[in-house]
C-alpha cells in the first residue's frame, strides 16, 4: 500500500490533537505503519494547529510537504485555505463550516474573508463542507467537532469497518464522553457534505 498523507489542521484548543491520537490508535491496531508530528504553536491561544499523519507499510518520515496531502480535516474555513497549498491534485478537504476568527479579525485589523471556499472550489480543490459544530451542538457538545469531523472522513475509508473506528474511539476518549463522542462519530458520518 502505498502511503497516506493526511493533515489535521485547526485552532488551538478545538480538539485536533485528540483527532491525531485516535486516528493514529485506529491505524496502527489495523496493522499500518503510522507517523504522527504535532506542531502546536500558539494552541494555547487559539493559534494554528497541524498534525502531520501518515500510514501504510512503511513510512519513513512524519512531515508532509506542499502539494503531497491526500486528506486535510480542518476544523475552520480560514486553516483549511491556509493549508491548501499542501493538498496533492485529486486530494479532498473535510472542512468544518465554522468561522473561528483569527486575531487580526477580532482587533478589527482584517475582514475574515467570506469567499474562502468557494475560491477553493474555483480552484478545482475538492471540499467536502459540514456543519460539524452544528453536528457536535446536537450530540451533547461543542467540544465534539473533532469527532464529527472524523466520521465524515471516516467514509473515505470503505476498507476499515465502522467497528474499528468505534473501538478506537472507546480506547481514547475518557468514558464519561464515550456516548456523546460516538453519537457524534455517527452523526458526522451519516452528515450530507457538498
Amino acid at each position: 500500500m502505498k502511503t497516506t498523507n493526511l493533515m489535521i489542521v485547526g485552532v488551538g484548543g478545538k480538539g485536533s490533537l485528540l483527532a491525531s491520537k485516535l486516528l493514529g490508535r485506529l491505524l496502527l491496531d489495523r496493522g499500518f505503519d503510522v507517523k504522527v508530528s504535532e506542531v502546536h504553536g500558539m494552541s494555547q491561544r487559539g493559534g494554528s494547529v497541524v498534525t502531520y499523519v501518515r500510514f501504510g507499510n512503511a513510512v519513513c518520515s512524519p512531515i508532509i510537504c506542499e502539494g503531497e496531502a491526500d486528506y486535510i480535516i480542518s476544523f475552520e474555513k480560514l486553516e483549511a485555505a491556509r493549508y491548501a497549498p499542501f493538498l496533492r491534485e485529486g486530494g479532498r478537504i473535510v472542512v468544518n463550516a465554522q468561522q473561528i476568527s483569527p486575531m487580526p479579525v477580532i482587533v478589527g485589523q482584517r475582514d475574515y474573508p467570506s469567499d474562502v471556499l468557494t475560491r477553493l472550489r474555483e480552484k478545482g480543490t475538492a471540499v467536502d463542507e459540514i456543519d460539524a459544530l452544528g453536528l457536535a451542538v446536537e450530540a451533547g457538545s461543542p467540544k465534539a467537532v473533532n469527532l464529527v469531523l472524523l466520521g465524515h472522513f471516516a467514509r473515505r475509508f470503505a476498507d476499515i469497518p465502522l467497528d474499528a473506528w468505534q473501538e478506537a474511539i472507546r480506547a481514547t476518549v475518557p468514558p464519561r464522553f464515550l456516548d456523546m463522542n460516538l453519537k457524534a462519530f455517527d452523526l458526522g458520518f451519516h452528515a450530507d457534505g457538498d
